[in-house]
């Protein structure tokens, strides 16, 4: 008798997590196999970073913590809130989790209810819709094709609200898009959220730094303070810094929904790593000049990759405001065959033929909500990009 319990049967397995592993897999198998599914800096974390962990361990921090986050740590956010966003937050108003999708999910968990109405602009990040729905809420997703430059508007968030919405999540810059949402963007929807109270906003501003193009990053909390205690603002260290598997996520939100997290927390996890939040410490207060150099990379890539992709025949590519990421569009693709006769009818068969053909491993479009499409990220080496580019391109041209 099967005892997997019904919440669990209402989502899948993370897509990218599911094809970084597959890729994982066939290289430990001996296959020559490029990687372009995680969204993961390949710059190692700051030294500076490294050595405050090396010293909280020499000075005994290996115990556990508070259950949302060391008193020192939720001053260093409070810190970078005022520091960096010009936002005046106290210490009780600050909740840390193992990543920010823990808290990510710790908010959705404590919040929603059977039925609660959460409004997604699609593409979206995979987790959002899962965790949703593990919560026993119901996503409703926006669509934000990539003639809207994927971007949703304050007519469509208008018409997805009932008086069942509870949440809107919006992520600026945005995974798997890279589209970015500005002041005026953010001042449009602001107007939507006041005629419509019992709507909160989480704000995922995880690649606040990772901007392009003269793109400047704004946060709702800004724009819109008289909705501040209807916002969670959601961040981390893991993509700025350079710090992906220390797993330290954080967010800003009013004090009752901090303590209900932190109630959520005591049963699951715990604290999260002593270790790791010193060194989150170290990242927020101190030099962080080397953003400078990884954001010029990133940029460098970006040309590179957008360039590449866009004088392919049948894809089109946007160039993304921020991130890490790109999100071309394969309809023209879409009822070719491959040399073994094959029909490309979706865009997972499209990846499945850049892995098996070209031995690059990307994410379709359908996990992102938004098909025909694929995300490439572009955080590998320029050499790893030049060579990943060279398959793609061979691929496409093989199809008939």
């Amino acid at each position: 008798m099967d005892i997997i319990s019904d919440r669990l049967n209402r989502i899948a397995s993370s897509p990218t997590v599911a094809i970084s592993s597959m890729a994982l897999d066939l290289k430990a198998a001996g296959r020559d196999i490029i990687g372009l599914a995680t969204g993961e800096p390949d710059f190692a974390t700051p030294p500076h970073i490294v050595e405050a962990a090396i010293q909280a361990m020499r000075d005994g921090r290996t115990r556990y913590t508070q259950v949302d986050g060391i008193p020192e740590l939720k001053a260093a956010i409070v810190g970078k809130f005022a520091r960096e966003n010009g936002v005046t937050v106290t210490p009780e108003q600050i909740s840390v989790g193992t990543g920010g999708k823990q808290v990510l999910f710790n908010a959705l968990m404590a919040t929603v209810n059977a039925g609660d109405e959460v409004i997604i602009p699609t593409p979206y990040w995979v987790s959002f819709a899962g965790i949703v729905e593990v919560a026993g809420g119901s996503p409703v997703f926006v669509k934000c094709p990539v003639s809207a430059g994927l971007k949703m508007n304050p007519d469509q968030l208008e018409a997805a609200i009932t008086p069942r919405t509870k949440w809107l999540i919006l992520n600026s810059p945005s995974n798997p898009g890279g589209v970015g949402y500005g002041k005026a963007d953010l001042a449009d929807f602001a107007e939507v959220l006041r005629r419509h109270p019992q709507v909160h906003l989480i704000s995922d501003d995880i690649y606040e730094h990772l901007v392009y193009d003269g793109f400047e990053f704004a946060t709702m909390r800004v724009v819109a303070p008289d909705l501040a205690d209807r916002i969670l603002s959601l961040n981390g260290v893991s993509k700025s810094y350079c710090m992906t598997g220390w797993r330290i996520g954080y967010c800003a939100a009013p004090e009752p929904r901090v303590r209900a997290m932190a109630k959520l927390q005591s049963q699951s996890t715990s604290c999260p790593h002593s270790i790791a939040q010193h060194a989150a410490i170290a990242a927020l207060e101190g030099p962080n000049d080397f953003m400078a150099d990884n954001l010029a990379a990133f940029a460098r890539r970006r040309a590179m990759v957008v360039d590449a992709l866009g004088s392919m025949a049948g894809v089109h590519c946007l160039a993304p405001d921020g991130a890490f990421y790109v999100y071309p569009d394969i309809s023209a693709l879409i009822g070719r065959r491959r040399p073994d006769g094959g029909v490309i009818e979706t865009d997972s068969d499209f990846v499945a033929a850049l892995l098996e053909l070209g031995q690059v491993a990307v994410v379709p479009g359908v996990a992102f909500g938004l098909s025909p499409c694929f995300r490439i990220s572009y955080a590998q080496s320029d050499a790893v990009l030049e060579t990943a580019l060279a398959r793609i391109g061979r691929v496409i041209k093989a199809l008939k």
